[in-house]
């Protein structure tokens, strides 16, 4: 997968995203909706009596679970990619900018607290990210 600036600028939204549908995931058998109800006809009289049912709707229930599964499993595995990225940058510098401007904390930082953090300017912090993303990206093509 090729890394993009936007792949890791939705790195804690993808983060957050996994939580919720882990809550999901646990608490869906709670859910008022699974419970429906419909109609059968009771046959025992020797003619057809309507009569209502009411029940958990395990088909929905398992399609919403397996959906959700394969939701979260995708969102797993974009976001340790974008952290197996970060990880293998090589300076120190730039690793440290990554991982503070696009991995940690609940809240993105701006790139001036970026700076601040490892004594640069706001500018440089910009003019880092995309000199690495290019220089990553352009090798990846250099490879093929």
């Amino acid at each position: 997968m090729d890394i993009t600036k936007e792949l890791l600028q939705g790195y804690r939204s993808k983060k957050a995203e996994i939580q919720e549908l882990d809550w999901k995931l646990k608490n869906r058998w709670r859910d008022e909706a699974l419970i429906g109800n419909d109609v059968i006809f009771d046959y025992s009289k020797g003619y057809p009596i309507p009569q209502a049912v009411v029940g958990f709707d395990y088909g929905k229930y398992e399609r919403l679970q397996n959906q959700d599964q394969r939701r979260k499993e995708k969102l797993e595995q974009e976001c340790e990619e974008a952290e197996k990225f970060v990880g293998s940058i090589e300076k120190s510098l730039e690793r440290r900018i990554f991982q503070m401007y696009f991995i940690d904390g609940a809240e993105q930082p701006t790139q001036k607290e970026v700076a601040k953090a490892v004594h640069m300017e706001r500018s440089s912090i910009s003019k880092k990210i995309d000199d690495y993303l290019q220089l990553s990206h352009n090798s990846h093509d250099s490879h093929l």
